[in-house]
């Protein structure tokens, strides 16, 4: 992990500390933040390779900086909050969060949960993009980060740009929510199928519309493809 960089923002000093501590022991560096502001300020001029987002925060709250990081980066963000609803989870992986940590968390968990995210975000971003996936008025490109609609640039989460490769690049496959989180956020990847079904959502929201020769198609029962129609 040497010279990989971690912006920790939470307004929870004793928190700050503790994850300062725990991860300086295993390599990393850190930097800490304890408000919205500060931590946008601390992005900019520090360039993290991942973020420790709490959602709890003064002067700007967890979602916006969120919101704000993902204006300018696609760097991983994990969220961090004492809140465990639903609710905040959706939000938080419809903004573009990597992954999502409830307080009180296991630090060997928190751990294992940024060594993941890291590395799936390094293999994304290190390999070798040959091609940009092309069909009609759509095309991806991992290797940019990039999703063009009728020749336009479209913003798009990481996750959900990944997501929507593997399932261009794998057309009329038919692959189960598992399956999906196995391939796109990593086989050690702690979270539920739920977020599968909000990131097909958001990406329906966008790509909505945009051509009768292709869909993201729901099979019921089993899972999701990328159908070419006609």
């Amino acid at each position: 992990m040497l010279d990989t960089k971690i912006l920790v923002i939470d307004d929870d000093a004793n928190i700050c500390d503790l994850l300062k501590i725990y991860f300086e022991n295993e390599g990393y560096e850190i930097k800490t933040a304890n408000d919205g502001v500060e931590g946008l300020s601390y992005f900019k001029m520090y360039e993290p390779d991942l973020v420790l987002l709490d959602i709890m925060l003064p002067k700007k709250d967890g979602w916006q900086v969120c919101r704000e990081i993902r204006e300018m980066s696609a760097k991983p963000i994990i969220m961090i909050t004492a809140k465990g609803e639903v609710f905040d989870k959706v939000l938080g992986l419809e903004l573009g969060a990597d992954d999502f940590v409830v307080k009180p968390f296991d630090m060997k968990e928190l751990s294992a949960r940024v060594k993941t995210v890291l590395r799936r975000y390094q293999a994304h971003t290190t390999q070798n993009d040959n091609e940009v996936i092309k069909f009609e008025n759509i095309e991806i490109s991992l290797q940019k980060y990039e999703l063009k609609l009728n020749g336009k640039p479209v913003d798009v989460p990481p996750k959900e740009l990944e997501l929507l490769y593997f399932l261009a690049s794998n057309y009329n496959r038919v692959f189960t929510r598992d399956q999906l989180l196995d391939k796109v956020w990593g086989f050690d990847y702690l979270g539920d199928s739920r977020t599968v079904d909000v990131h097909v959502k958001r990406l329906r929201e966008k790509i909505e519309g945009v051509s009768d020769k292709w869909t993201l198609k729901t099979v019921w029962g089993v899972g999701y493809k990328f159908e070419i129609l006609g």
